[in-house]
């Protein structure tokens, strides 16, 4: 008897698998293929998904069944990955090195997993090991809550994605030469916020042929920023002019709601912050993302524009300051202890607790 009462305690405590079968299905049909740009004012070749840098959105709700036929159109083989996907019962899908054979150039592959009871914010990219991150191929992945499971906040009047990395001149291919030699990869030449923009602290060694990520927001509203680092090296401070950032969730688990003046973000992390568009509407304010724990950062700042619908000037005055100590790694982990875990919503599936007592 004993052993049938944990037996059915042992069921009971089990969340249910979803069954792929009875949910919806997504299809994606990518290509990923070299593009010119100039994200530093030089002209380099990028990692485009179906013509666009940053790459398309994945865009699908818990449990829903995610199929993505990839062509590679590169002349070297591919591996895309999906950062903060669990891929539980698919791990042969997560498209890394020893999970996946990488796509041969030329050819497509179809990745098949289903995001089961997640939610929040994760990005996809080419795996690390060779390099190809170093030239782009990202994009953002968001799970939506089922209509079923509110989210513990307020809903936001718009949703954006901002993808901040460091970024070199150097192309993956030289960089990866240089790994292979022994050398370092040496410091970034900048720092951008949706494939643009490294602020021009410098006249004359920035060119001026650079372009600015602009964000359109309302008066009086408020929006949800997903803030991915998806750069190869560099940690960011993130932090936006004359504006609070109130973190409400980080890389699928919602948070207890607090707000920050700037947050460091390590690479491969992802936080969602909601950000009411309260400041004076007539200028436009400074989107900052700069480097932390280096000898440089004002080359390795950039910057996008947060444009108000009526604004009349553009963004003037000091970038906003980053933390005081450029080295204070406590600064950073002080931080990250202080998010909070919301476990009352920790699941996008509703949970029933049962306590047995066995005499």
């Amino acid at each position: 008897m004993a052993l049938l009462l944990l037996s059915l305690l042992l069921l009971c405590a089990r969340s249910p698998e979803p069954a792929m079968a009875g949910d919806p299905f997504a299809y994606f049909d990518w290509e990923a293929s070299y593009q010119s740009a100039r994200p530093l004012g030089v002209a380099q070749k990028v990692i485009a998904i179906n013509g666009q840098f940053p790459g398309p959105p994945l865009n699908v709700t818990t449990n829903w069944n995610v199929v993505v036929n990839v062509r590679n159109a590169l002349d070297e083989p591919l591996l895309l990955t999906w950062h903060g996907i669990q891929h539980r019962k698919t791990p042969w899908q997560d498209g890394v090195t020893g999970t996946n054979c990488p796509i041969p150039a030329g050819w497509n592959w179809t990745y098949r997993f289903q995001v089961k009871d997640q939610v929040g914010s994760f990005f996809y990219s080419p795996s690390a090991a060779p390099l190809h991150r170093a030239a782009g191929g990202y994009g953002g992945i968001v799970v939506n809550n089922r209509d079923v499971i509110p989210i513990p906040f307020p809903f936001p009047d718009g949703d954006l994605t901002l993808f901040i990395g460091d970024w070199y001149v150097k192309s993956h291919k030289d960089l990866r030469r240089s790994l292979d030699a022994g050398a370092p990869l040496g410091p970034p030449d900048g720092v951008l916020i949706n494939g643009l923009g490294p602020y021009r602290y410098n006249d004359t060694l920035v060119p001026p042929a650079i372009t600015y990520e602009r964000i359109n927001v309302e008066p009086g509203r408020t929006y949800r920023l997903r803030v991915h680092n998806v750069g190869v090296s560099t940690s960011l401070n993130f932090r936006i002019q004359g504006h609070s950032l109130l973190l409400v969730e980080t890389e699928g688990s919602y948070t207890s709601q607090q707000n920050y003046s700037n947050m460091d973000i390590h690479v491969g992390q992802s936080y969602s912050f909601l950000v009411t568009m309260d400041q004076n509407a007539s200028t436009d304010y400074y989107v900052v993302a700069s480097a932390r724990f280096v000898a440089d950062p004002d080359k390795l700042t950039g910057v996008a524009i947060l444009h108000y619908s009526n604004s009349q000037g553009p963004a003037s005055g000091p970038l906003p300051a980053a933390p005081d100590d450029q080295y204070d790694t406590a600064f950073s982990i002080n931080q990250a202890r202080s998010i909070r875990y919301l476990i009352i919503t920790a699941s996008s599936t509703p949970h029933f607790w049962f306590s047995l007592f066995i005499s």
